[in-house]
């Protein structure tokens, strides 16, 4: 009787109790594709949900009611969210507004009166079943049929999107929905394209406020491959910038794994969400996390204890409560990647950085602050000016104020310091006048050589083109310098105007040639930019920092091969320990050296350590 009653306990244990992780939660979302396939519970759902489930841990699941003209019908709805609830799984809906996703991600017309019926039917269809539901990536509109440029008029294709978008997500998707359920919370999911949202009418300076909360795509997949060719870094970034847009209402990162080269790919995108304090992590899909381990997910760096181990993943392990046995789909790598985290999260205060402004719908210089942050240097994009901050950094967005010259020139007379790029420059140079005369040209330059701040050049491996910058001699400076044969322009440029200090950060024509900037050029740009920080690091591109006011911090590669990094903070830190291995690096003292900038920082403790190919450390300093 007794171990009837332990086999008993065991069995409610393996279907009902869902296990967590410390810091943030997980989620699958489940396409509607998907979904409408889970009516035959033992056949396929069961026996899919006990694989994902026995490599990671899940809290929550998206059962999607709508995609590409696909309804789930109500019977199977009802059968997927009693199988989850039984299980203790946390049950949301979702919904994607796409007429053929295949076909250019075909999305409804919301001038359509036929259109409009309909996404507002599967609102309340939606609210009907859940509580919660989600929009996938698509709730904006590419349609330009007759009605829809009749019905823009005069506007610009944005404006009118703009407008049309905020229209129907008040009157076609909240409203209907909380007119049948009352209670229900409805979030919309902005993907990673940000920078071009208004064009295709997401607006996220009306839309955070109507809806109840928004969740963010952090998807970057591999930068060459993929046809967005998005930064690593991005997954980073974006969470950051839509938690400043909507404080407290950024529900979690969303990350799939296609376009993933390697294992090792899929899970720094995870980390990457992690590390910016995302408190949900989403993964799409269902299906795709049950693609079947493959010999080539094992990177060619592996066998180094990277942070992402291959060997130590393909370990046995059971949550379900059985016998552990060896991962057999990718669900595992999301499993061991989570793990990994867990660990050291709770030691990690709230994401600090440098403020860089990027008005509502302004575009210019698109997704740089990611190449930037990808260069060493932490990001943490506002959408509102950032005057309170001592160093603001300004990309050609900002062009978008009509007032900007006139902030510049009040953060400079408070004695603070702006950082404006060359693309900034070229769009206000004509106002920015009575700061500093400089003029970006017409002119290009290919460099290679580099002076930063002392005598000796630097040859860098691969050539830059850049734009040529003139200003007037010994009204502004150059702190680092591009040379080709006899000849050079700035890459980095200080002026001087009232109590405060203007920099021009020179941006090559590639923004990935930021990469190319020897060390000696990237320390010195991190060194201005970051002055405000108590961390910086030192060593070549490639290498992302992560700062937090508690005095932590995580530096990751994204490298090939092993690195040498070095931090940097201000003597009142006397060593650094590794939160995950204990290890203590003691600080040397480094003396400021004889250039302007140099001598402006003063004295540092600088502490020096290596970085596996694409792997991260995580610190806290220490007085």
């Amino acid at each position: 009787m007794k171990l009837f009653a332990v086999f008993v306990c065991t069995l409610l244990s393996y279907c009902c109790v869902a296990q967590h992780y410390n810091n943030f939660k997980v989620s699958v979302y489940c396409r509607a594709y998907e979904v409408r396939q889970m009516g035959d519970t033992n056949n396929y759902l069961k026996p899919l949900w006990n694989e994902i489930s026995r490599q990671l841990k899940v809290d929550k699941v998206y059962l999607e009611t709508h995609r590409d003209l696909i309804v789930v019908n109500q019977d199977t709805l009802n059968i997927a969210k009693k199988f989850f609830k039984d299980r203790g799984i946390e049950v949301a809906g979702g919904i994607t507004l796409t007429i053929s996703e295949p076909n250019r991600f075909q999305t409804f017309c919301y001038s359509n009166p036929d259109d409009r019926k309909w996404v507002k039917h599967l609102s309340e269809y939606t609210a009907k079943n859940f509580d919660e539901f989600i929009l996938d990536d698509f709730f904006f509109t590419n349609c330009k049929d007759d009605g829809a440029i009749k019905d823009k008029g005069d506007k610009s294709w944005t404006q009118y999107r703009l407008n049309l978008m905020t229209e129907a997500a008040k009157s076609l998707i909240v409203d209907p929905a909380k007119a049948v359920n009352p209670k229900v919370k409805v979030v919309v999911k902005y993907p990673n394209w940000y920078e071009h949202f208004a064009g295709m009418g997401f607006n996220l300076e009306t839309e955070p406020k109507i809806f109840d909360g928004i969740y963010t795509g952090t998807e970057t997949r591999d930068a060459v491959t993929s046809a967005q060719h998005l930064q690593p870094y991005l997954g980073y970034n974006i969470i950051r910038y839509y938690e400043n847009i909507a404080p407290g209402k950024n529900g979690g990162g969303w990350v799939d794994p296609f376009g993933s080269s390697y294992a090792d790919r899929y899970a720094e995108q995870l980390w990457i969400t992690l590390f910016a304090k995302a408190l949900e992590q989403t993964l799409f899909d269902f299906r795709s996390i049950t693609r079947p381990i493959a010999a080539t997910d094992r990177a060619a760096w592996q066998g180094q204890h990277t942070s992402f181990d291959y060997d130590e993943m393909m370990q046995p392990v059971n949550y379900n409560s059985g016998i552990p046995a060896r991962p057999t789909t990718i669900a595992r790598f999301a499993g061991y990647a989570f793990e990994k985290a867990d660990k050291f999260l709770g030691q990690l205060g709230n994401p600090v950085g440098i403020k860089s402004y990027k008005p509502y719908h302004s575009v210019g210089e698109d997704f740089l602050q990611n190449f930037l942050g990808m260069a060493g240097l932490p990001m943490d994009m506002q959408p509102a000016f950032p005057a309170a901050d001592s160093i603001v950094l300004l990309t050609e967005e900002a062009k978008f104020d009509n007032t900007i010259v006139d902030k510049i020139k009040k953060q400079l007379t408070d004695g603070k310091t702006v950082v404006i790029t060359s693309g900034l420059l070229k769009n206000i140079q004509d106002k920015l006048n009575d700061i500093v005369e400089l003029r970006y040209t017409d002119r290009k330059a290919i460099v290679q050589d580099y002076s930063a701040g002392t005598l000796r050049l630097v040859h860098a491996d691969k050539p830059v083109l850049i734009p040529q910058i003139q200003y007037i001699t010994n009204d502004s400076w150059e702190i680092v310098s591009g040379i080709s044969g006899d000849n050079g322009w700035p890459i980095l440029h200080s002026a001087d105007y009232s109590k405060g200090h203007l920099y021009v950060l020179t941006i090559p024509d590639n923004f990935s040639d930021l990469y190319n900037l020897p060390v000696e050029a990237l320390n010195k740009i991190r060194q201005v930019l970051g002055g405000q920080l108590n961390v910086q690091i030192e060593g070549p591109a490639k290498i992302s920092l992560y700062v937090y006011d508690n005095n932590t911090f995580i530096v990751e590669s994204f490298l090939d091969t092993e690195t040498t990094v070095k931090a940097v903070t201000p003597t009142s830190f006397n060593t650094i320990t590794d939160i995950n291995s204990g290890a203590v690096i003691n600080g040397e003292l480094r003396k400021p050296g004889f250039s302007y900038i140099d001598r402006s920082v003063g004295v540092k403790n600088v502490y020096t350590f290596t970085l596996k190919p694409h792997s991260f450390r995580v610190f806290k300093m220490q007085q």
